[in-house]
């Protein structure tokens, strides 16, 4: 009888969600009813496939409102007019326009408009699948209006909203929310009527008890409605069923790509991989998986066609179909990867493929997907008020003061000392926390239908500009869609413009490589050489100060060791305590067989009975506790935190106990076993995935081998990585590079690289507009360099502000004349007030002023790069008021081992963290005098005594430690050094410093 009901998926409007709908449906003997959210389809999928369980027979629909003002109800009968609905819609979210006071006319689906709305807009004329719908409160005005003779047309509208009255004041709440006002000045117009309850269904029939037209009409509509989607668990893939036209074509042309790719990638051919190909391909057109690979093909395709870089991760790296189709770089004979991770009997999705691009490539391919296929969408995902954010949601909605506000969000007050506005902030902030705020979108996920992508759902349309879904990927896999996933990333940017610019700065050796064959990389010297050394600033995924300590830790010089270690790192294994563990087994061999369980040893003996890839868990599941392969994979799932929630993780945790305990596993061995996997299996990688990694680690390696000053200016103009870009600016001067400032004549937006002199792009002038340099760029192209400072002001439209800079940063430094004098000039030849928007048609008559001779000294230039750059390109410890006292270096730790050092380093990075009882503590990695990186440690004794004070050169005392070959400082004291007085704005009599006046070129 309830045809109107709203879940808080009527976002900033209901207070309670989908399940809860059908709890408070079971406790009131409701065993039909319709969800229908406000202009939103989200809890659809879930409400259907949960209401079984409730004993309810569901029925969709969406209230199609503008704002909080109600239009009408559309019911569907079917899917189809599901479908219907969800294209109305979608094209009213689409274009952003109202909604009209009318309904169209829907085949597949019913309307239902509220009584009052009927009144107001004066409607007399319905259809036949148009109703009125008449609440509990309109019972009383139903006898007086003319609308009481259309017995045939009225239905019961029971609006369902709440469930008591803390949810009326939550939702008051988020109403005042939505409209940025203050509690008090909410409108009523924005409110819900607060008897928008589910009463008993026996109390709600009473109530219309004369009126039994009304409830015989409202029955009959409910029973003639049917929605249905499989969500049992053999259930069909929702997925684009057939690449070509029929089934046996798609096979055909997956068999032919596969014999293609053999003589790619393994032109000397190898043992066991006939009979792997001939096995995956079977299981694969078994499980109906085949159109699925053939997507993915045409999509890799496709950007090889156009030159983009990518690189194929998930668990579909645990294929040779996979491999040969060129998907993944991957090869899982080598890894000997596992191949029921990939795809078993047992498992109904499809395997997993992250197929990553270029950040700048991504958007061309998902445009490329969406005009390849018909049905496609991004799949969304819900942002959820989260506890800081509500409290200062509600704390504005309620007309606290900022400060107060600031005290509660951050968690800095006495309960007992609250006043009564603020202890009802963070009552209804607990309230509201969890539940979803706004949509958005996957961070990659795409889906490619068989049916309309409004068969499942409506779509909205981001400032991407692409159609998406209105539910997460939970729901999507429950219903049988699987997505694609379309990533982007920086990395592979910077291997492809590193590329380029090799093309240009060294054209006689850009054929000399293909950046594609990891195989002969792998086998390069110079490259595995890097990574034993931990040289790999820049690299993709191994530069960081944690990466860097455990390549030196594990003494990694190969594939295989860097594909272990790129898993290892993951937080989970080191969260576990088995990331320690690993290492000690992987230097003294003989401690696995003394500390390993001989089982874990026995299933996972390459990592020394270390669980370290997503797949251990299902190898631990399956021979340890004897859980069937599906089993396992439900286990690894459940532990990712996609469904930890469900009752088939409980079932299947509860069962590897049972089993453990039948095989007389003693609870000690089995709940250490337990822990292990639950303590890292949420954060651990694949190991096709982790290969996956390795693989563009071990491109960027080579390049950074072998064409290091290139592949520096690539990293710089894609954002750096993980540190600062000066610090790649740095390492660029370390590997023989000439670093000079932006230029006129020779800088463009980005860096760029002429033999070994490299040129800082306009980018790094934090106040110089973009469209100035473009327009620098622009005339450069066309009337050739610049001759002087008057020739550039003749050429160019820019105002003294702009030109200031560039002649600050020293970009005319060719003229040959000093910055200062330099200024003087462009001040006498621009007037402040005057602007020109074109070019002057004839060069004007300068007059020729007299300038008297001035200097710039050396460390004037340093902090003005420092103001314009935010770096100097000089040593920073150049610009230290007293010098250093001491020239130790990182190259001193060794000989200094279990000793004490006094050394001096400039600030790289610095990762807070705390120990396992709450005490901060620090780890600093640093560069000391001679451009070499060194790492301190802060224990908490320490860290309680001493603070990092931002960037800048710190000295320290402390004793040199060595872990498994890892040299670094624990810290007993540390201060921060002072620099000289900046000298553009001190008396230069009193300076403690002056530089002496070097030549520019």
């Amino acid at each position: 009888m309830y045809l109107n009901c709203h879940t808080y998926y009527s976002l900033r409007y209901g207070t309670f969600s989908e399940k809860e709908l059908l709890q408070l449906a079971q406790e009131n003997e409701v065993t039909q009813l319709a969800l229908t959210d406000i202009n939103n389809t989200s809890g659809c999928l879930n409400f259907v496939r949960l209401a079984p369980d409730y004993g309810v027979r569901p029925i969709l629909g969406i209230d199609f409102r503008n704002g909080a003002e109600p239009c009408f109800i559309g019911i569907a009968k079917n899917n189809e007019g599901y479908l219907e609905l969800n294209n109305f819609l979608s094209e009213h979210l689409y274009e952003g326009k109202k909604f009209p006071m009318v309904a169209p006319k829907f085949k597949h689906a019913y309307v239902v408009y509220p009584f009052e709305k009927v009144l107001l807009n004066e409607i007399s004329v319905f259809n036949g699948n148009e109703y009125i719908g008449v609440s509990i409160a309109d019972l009383r005005k139903l006898p007086f209006s003319r609308l009481s003779g259309l017995k045939d047309r009225l239905v019961v509208q029971q609006p369902v909203t709440f469930r008591n009255k803390s949810d009326f004041n939550a939702h008051r709440l988020l109403r005042a929310i939505d409209n940025n006002v203050l509690l008090s000045k909410l409108d009523k117009s924005e409110e819900a009527n607060e008897g928008e309850k589910m009463f008993p269904i026996g109390n709600l029939a009473a109530a219309f008890s004369e009126y039994a037209h009304i409830l015989e009409n409202t029955e009959r509509l409910m029973n003639s409605c049917s929605i249905c989607f499989d969500f049992s668990p053999d259930r069909e893939p929702q997925n684009l069923k057939t690449y070509l036209n029929t089934k046996e074509e798609d096979e055909a042309l997956l068999e032919k790509l596969c014999q293609e790719g053999l003589s790619y990638r393994y032109p000397e051919g190898g043992p066991g991989i006939t009979e792997r190909l001939h096995k995956e391909l079977e299981l694969i057109k078994t499980m109906g998986f085949v159109s699925y690979f053939l997507i993915n093909w045409d999509i890799v395709s496709e950007a090889r066609r156009r030159g983009f870089f990518y690189v194929g991760r998930g668990s579909g790296a645990n294929s040779i179909v996979a491999y040969l189709l060129r998907i993944t770089d991957v090869d899982p004979i080598e890894l000997d990867l596992y191949f029921e991770r990939f795809i078993n009997l047992y498992r109904v999705n499809p395997p997993d493929f992250d197929i990553d691009f270029s950040h700048r490539d991504r958007p061309e391919m998902t445009k490329y997907i969406f005009e390849r296929f018909d049905h496609v969408a991004l799949l969304g995902t819900y942002v959820t008020f989260k506890e800081k954010g509500v409290v200062r949601e509600l704390g504005k909605v309620f007309g606290l003061p900022k400060n107060e506000i600031d005290l509660l969000s951050e968690g800095r007050y006495d309960p007992q000392k609250l006043d009564e506005i603020s202890r009802l902030v963070l009552k209804y902030g607990r309230l509201i926390k969890g539940m979803p705020n706004y949509l958005s979108i996957h961070a990659g996920g795409i889906l490619i239908s068989e049916k309309p992508i409004h068969w499942f759902s409506a779509t909205h349309l981001p400032p991407k500009g692409f159609p998406t879904v209105q539910f997460d990927m939970v729901i999507a896999e429950d219903v049988g869609l699987y997505k694609f996933d379309i990533l982007g990333q920086r990395g592979l940017a910077k291997i492809r413009e590193a590329v380029d610019i090799i093309g240009y700065n060294r054209p006689d050796e850009i054929n000399s490589f293909d950046i594609h064959d990891v195989r002969r990389f792998k086998t390069d010297r110079s490259v595995n050489a890097l990574i034993k050394s931990a040289q790999c600033m820049g690299c993709f995924y191994v530069e960081s100060p944690a990466m860097r300590m455990l390549l030196k830790k594990l003494e990694v010089d190969n594939y295989l060791g860097l594909v272990a270690a790129s898993s290892i790192i993951r937080p989970g294994v080191a969260k576990s305590g088995m990331m320690r563990e690993y290492i000690l087994r992987h230097r003294d061999k003989g401690r696995a067989k003394e500390r390993a369980h001989p089982v874990m040893l026995n299933i996972m003996p390459e990592t020394y009975g270390v669980m370290v890839y997503q797949e251990d868990v299902i190898k631990v599941a399956h021979h340890f506790a004897e859980l069937s392969l599906g089993e396992a994979d439900v286990l690894r799932r459940g532990m990712s935190g996609k469904f930890r929630s469900r009752e088939e993780f409980e079932k299947v945790r509860l069962k590897f106990i049972d089993n453990c305990r039948k095989k007389g596993e003693p609870d000690s061995i089995i709940f250490e076993v337990w822990e292990q996997i639950a303590s890292f299996a949420g954060y651990a990688f694949a190991k096709g995935h982790s290969a996956s990694y390795a693989v563009e680690s071990y491109q960027t390696l080579f390049l950074r081998a072998h064409f290091p000053l290139e592949y520096m200016v690539a990293v710089l103009n894609n954002g750096g990585g993980f540190y600062r870009p000066e610090f790649y600016v740095h390492e660029a001067r370390m590997l023989g590079g000439i670093i000079h400032p932006p230029c006129i004549n020779r800088s463009f937006n980005a860096n760029v690289i002429y033999g070994k002199d490299i040129f800082l792009g306009f980018g790094y002038l934090r106040d110089l507009e973009h469209r100035v340099s473009e327009r620098i760029i622009r005339e450069r192209n066309t009337g050739g360099h610049f001759s002087s400072l008057e020739d550039f002001l003749d050429r160019v439209t820019i105002s003294i502000e702009q030109v200031s800079i560039l002649i600050r940063i020293n970009a005319f430094r060719f003229t040959g004349t000093n910055k200062h004098q330099l200024l003087w000039k462009a001040h006498l030849f621009l007037n402040k007030n005057m602007k020109i928007d074109h070019p002057k048609l004839f060069p004007p008559k300068r007059q020729n002023f007299k300038i008297p001779e001035m200097h710039t000294t050396d460390l004037e230039e340093a902090f003005t790069q420092l103001e314009l750059l935010g770096f100097c390109l000089c040593s920073p410890f150049e610009l230290l008021a007293e010098p250093p006292k001491n020239k130790r270096c990182a190259h001193d730790l060794e000989r200094f081992l279990n000793r004490h050092i006094d050394i001096y380093g400039y600030l790289v990075t610095v990762k807070n963290t705390r120990t396992h009882n709450g005490k901060r503590m620090h780890f600093a990695t640093l560069i000391d005098q001679q451009g070499k990186v060194f790492d301190v440690v802060l224990f908490p004794p320490v860290a309680a005594k001493y603070h990092f004070r931002g960037k800048g050169i710190y000295r320290f005392y402390g004793k040199v430690v060595s872990e498994f070959g890892f040299l670094s400082i624990e810290a007993i004291k540390m201060q921060k050094q002072d620099y000289v007085q900046d000298p553009r704005y001190a008396d230069m009599k009193t300076s403690t410093k002056v530089f002496s006046k070097k030549t520019t070129a």
